[in-house]
């Protein structure tokens, strides 16, 4: 809690109150008292009760303007806070004078710090102490003298209040977190992409944030380095946003694979096998296991059991070969890159490609819940990709998490047919070209899908 300066107030209390005992029973004893007179007693009385009242009113004035100048101090030290730049004092001033206490004015102080020790034993506190002197008027009558000497010479009263304050973080979601394990100088950047569309959504890179040409029509932009051009409102040295979805790699079934085998190059290429090659209905339970490339040879509707679906691809991409990839009403899946990973794996490709469409929602629940595609953090090489959003034609509801991939994002990203509006976009850094798009968001709660979160500084508010 805050504090006010009320020095004398209870000790000058007790002085009044007996005062106006006094002469109270100085009258009830007048008027009992049939042989004086009364009319003259009460003429010397009544100045020393009113006396008494007068001081009484001095008193209220004085806890009147304590209080007034702890809400200012309690306001200032907020105000402090918020600002967290190198302006500060000049707003918590600012905000004191509001109140009527303006440093330097009527002899009025207005001191604050930084770094003063907060309850908790942190050295981040902002501090606010507002004084402010008053004249004693009818408080000398019963022998009070005051504290402090004005300008004047007379005695005055020196009334102060004390505030502090720390700056509060709130949670931020992001449509697009760029990981950056790989020390990439830059999480996200863009050269000249004006008509890149990510309204509604925020931007993080744990390292720097630079666009050019356009700030992506994001609302925030934020950094752990320094962010230029990225949102509307753009904010460096935040605190790194830790990897939220590596802890799901523990539930990536083991490889049960012998073999890989890859869509041919070469004329003399084996042919890929028929049963890595997907075509028509679909209907999945549980986990679906594909060793090696998988391929649609046709347009491909999945149906799933609740709470939906996992087709684990090992060592291989999922090539839509100019097909769509759809989930029907109702059903949920979740497609998860995985294998040997190291450069055991620099031949395979982990990550969707092709000409087609993916139009599949996430399972709102389970294990999986709101997680579309998943690339096993394990997997560093082959994970990159080139043309997110466009090739394939991206319809997703849901997580797309590509922890180690340079990934250029240029297409437009859409929800599912048969989905909610939600999309979130992790990996280990973005290049955004063209026309790159985030459409429809605002249902990831429903959707199932915990969005990547951040705290990010908020207001000031009061911890003394």
């Amino acid at each position: 809690m805050s504090t006010v300066g009320t020095s004398g107030f209870f000790a000058l209390g007790r002085r009044l109150d007996a005062v106006r005992r006094g002469a109270l029973n100085f009258l009830q004893a007048a008027l009992r008292d049939e042989r004086g007179n009364i009319a003259i007693l009460s003429a010397l009385a009544l100045p020393v009760l009113f006396g008494a009242l007068g001081l009484g009113f001095e008193t209220a004035n004085w806890r009147q303007t304590a209080q007034l100048a702890q809400h200012a101090a309690d306001s200032a030290a907020v105000a402090a806070a918020t600002n967290g730049g190198d302006s500060y004092a000049a707003e918590a001033k600012a905000v004191a004078a509001q109140y009527g206490f303006q440093d330097g004015v009527n002899g009025v102080t207005v001191t604050v710090s930084n770094g003063a020790t907060c309850p908790s034993g942190d050295v981040d506190c902002y501090h606010v102490t507002i004084t402010k002197p008053v004249p004693l008027i009818l408080a000398p009558i019963v022998g009070y003298r005051g504290d402090i000497v004005l300008s004047s010479g007379a005695a005055g009263k020196a009334l102060s209040a004390n505030a502090g304050s720390v700056l509060s973080e709130a949670p931020r979601t992001y449509c697009l977190l760029a990981l950056v394990s790989s020390g990439a100088r830059q999480g996200v950047r863009s050269n000249g992409a004006p008509d890149a569309d990510l309204s509604g959504c925020n931007v993080m890179s744990n390292a720097d944030a630079v666009c050019n040409g356009g700030d992506l029509s994001a609302v925030h932009g934020d950094a752990h380095g320094s962010s230029s051009g990225c949102g509307a409102t753009q904010n460096s040295n935040l605190a790194a946003v830790a990897d939220p979805y590596i802890s799901l790699a523990a539930n990536v079934p083991s490889d049960p694979c012998h073999a890989y085998p890859q869509e041919p190059t070469k004329k003399w290429d084996p042919p890929l096998p028929v049963s890595n090659k997907l075509s028509g209905p679909l209907y999945l339970t549980g986990t679906t296991f594909f060793c090696g490339d998988v391929q649609l040879a046709g347009d491909v509707s999945v149906s799933t059991a609740s709470p939906g679906a996992v087709i684990v691809i090992e060592n291989g991409q999922l090539d839509t070969n100019g097909h769509t990839l759809q989930t029907l009403y109702g059903a949920g899946l979740t497609v998860i890159f995985s294998g040997t990973g190291g450069h055991c794996a620099t031949s395979y490709v982990h990550a969707p490609t092709g000409g087609g469409v993916l139009d599949f929602a996430a399972p709102t629940s389970g294990t999986w819940s709101g997680v579309a595609l998943y690339q096993d953090p394990k997997l560093t090489e082959g994970v990159d990709v080139s043309a997110a959003g466009n090739s394939p034609t991206w319809n997703i509801t849901g997580l797309v998490y590509l922890p180690h991939a340079s990934v250029t994002f240029s297409g437009a990203v859409n929800k599912a047919s048969n989905g909610l509006s939600c999309f979130a976009f992790v990996a280990d850094n973005f290049t955004i070209n063209g026309t790159a798009s985030i459409l429809s968001q605002g249902q990831c709660a429903q959707a199932g899908l915990n969005m990547p979160t951040g705290m990010v500084p908020s207001r000031g508010k009061l911890v003394s």
